[in-house]
């Protein structure tokens, strides 16, 4: 049956005219009246028509209400995302321009159906799609769907930088960067408080010291990273640093101070390994005297502070008063020889040394780190077990090393290992040093570049920008020492 003919069929049976059989061949050749199919033709039309359009007043309807999302951006950050008709479901419309992106920084590139830009303002921002459902007739109304793109902040600028309270009696400095002379090697270290830190106001737990002692040629470089749990730790960390250089300045043995550096010289000669394991058990020994000053010192001044300061002491987790100042603490003590670098270590907590060959291929790890799988595993100059603990030797803590020269020494706290080594198994590995060093070289998202040279006369600012790197989640303080 031809449409004209229902449309003939569907007018009788609305009004009730039931054809009989005795009439259905008069009924028949109406039917096929030229003049009356076409007028069936025109009502035919006519219906369609008015469905057409009543289903694009429809989908317009549901094209409003429908949610239409795509992805967040972020401000200042290069954006680009495909409009895609398909995966929102409009892929039976026709979009004339979309309204509000310039102003916000973004374009609508129509050939690819491309939103890009770079967001100059953050927010839950309103965006009009003007459209047209396809098939649509030219003159009609342009269709209007209203929807918004969320620009996320800066998350470094929902930081506040609050000053720590330069009255109390234990402040230090925010951000200290230095660089200096060890010998014929340099250094530069910045010690920086961290985000969480800066953000309540609260003080830099990190601290370190370094001098070239001049009486015996050695020289010292320590780091130190205050337990922010325990209210004085900041003032730990200076006083382990501070103490360590003082033991090796004044309070070293010099007679055994001469007979390292004389085995040493001699071992340089006659390569004697019966010479080479006197040379490391001496060292040793001396290291070991330095981390008895610093702890004792750190006893002394907890016990003085006790008696000025009573009301500092409320902490119920310590179970004495130096717990108050626990802090780790990783040093390196150096010279040149004949036959190269003679290196001890030393190391408690879990701050990494590592020392880079000259060829910056390899790269070796001086000390081993204390760490738990919960967090707590940290040990502190602080805690007297470490020094009789037969499950971590005082002993293990101690390393000595022989190189032909190096490129880099590194001392860090964890507010630098943590987001740039992220597991403790990284520390092994040198391509994940030479990923640190080009770091440091500008491959990083601000391409900032710290130029590792004694001619670099801006190395301290650039490694002080290098060191507000931004780490979603490793917001702690940070310490970096480089000797090269």
């Amino acid at each position: 049956m031809n449409k004209e003919r229902k449309v003939i069929d569907d007018i009788f049976s609305a009004n009730s005219l039931l054809i009989s059989d005795k009439k259905r061949i008069e009924f028949d050749e109406f039917q096929s009246n030229p003049e009356i199919l076409s007028i069936a033709n025109d009502i035919a039309q006519k219906q369609q028509m008015i469905m057409d359009k009543w289903n694009v007043i429809n989908r317009i309807s549901d094209i409003t209400a429908q949610p239409l999302v795509i992805p967040n951006a972020t401000i200042s950050k290069p954006y680009s995302t495909v409009f895609d008709l398909n995966a929102l479901k409009l892929n039976d419309i026709e979009i004339i321009k979309i309204e509000g992106l310039n102003e916000i920084g973004l374009n609508f590139i129509q050939d690819g159906n491309l939103i890009e830009g770079i967001p100059n303002m953050s927010g839950d921002l309103n965006i009009t799609l003007f459209y047209k459902i396809i098939g649509q007739s030219e003159g009609e109304k342009i269709n209007e769907k209203f929807f918004k793109i969320v620009v996320n902040p800066d998350p470094k600028t929902l930081w506040k930088d609050i000053p720590s309270n330069n009255s109390d009696e234990f402040w230090k400095e925010d951000d200290v960067t230095e660089f200096g002379n060890l010998s014929e090697k340099k250094i530069i270290v910045s010690s920086k408080r961290g985000r969480a830190h800066e953000n309540v106001g609260s003080f830099r737990d990190d601290d370190y010291a370094f001098k070239y002692i001049e009486k015996t040629g050695w020289s010292i470089v320590g780091v130190s990273d205050g337990a922010g749990s325990y209210s004085l730790s900041r003032k730990g960390s200076q006083i382990a640093c501070n103490n360590l250089i003082d033991f090796f300045e004044n309070h070293s043995d010099t007679e055994k101070d001469i007979e390292l550096n004389n085995k040493l010289d001699e071992y340089s000669k006659s390569k004697d390994e019966n010479l080479l394991k006197e040379i490391e058990v001496l060292g040793k020994q001396n290291l070991y005297k330095a981390t008895v000053h610093v702890h004792n010192s750190l006893k002394e001044f907890s016990e003085k502070t006790f008696t000025d300061y009573p009301d500092k002491f409320n902490n119920p987790k310590a179970k004495s008063n130096l717990d108050y100042f626990h802090s780790t603490l990783i040093f390196v003590a150096f010279k040149k020889f004949d036959l190269g670098y003679a290196i001890f270590s030393f190391g408690v907590g879990d701050c990494p040394i590592a020392i880079m060959n000259k060829e910056k291929t390899e790269t070796t790890l001086l000390n081993w780190l204390d760490v738990g799988e919960f967090g707590g595993g940290t040990r502190f100059i602080t805690q007297p077990e470490i020094f009789h603990s037969t499950e971590h030797p005082m002993v293990s803590r101690f390393n000595f090393k022989i190189v032909p020269d190096f490129s880099y020494l590194f001392l860090m706290t964890d507010g630098i290992y943590d987001p740039k080594f992220v597991v403790e198994a990284n520390l092994e590995k040198s391509e994940k040093w030479i990923e640190f060093i080009k770091d440091l070289n500008g491959e990083n998202e601000d391409n900032i570049n710290v130029e590792l040279s004694s001619e670099n006369e801006k190395i301290k600012e650039q490694l002080s920008e290098w060191m507000d790197f931004w780490s979603p989640g490793n917001h702690d303080d940070r310490t970096l020492a480089i000797v090269f």
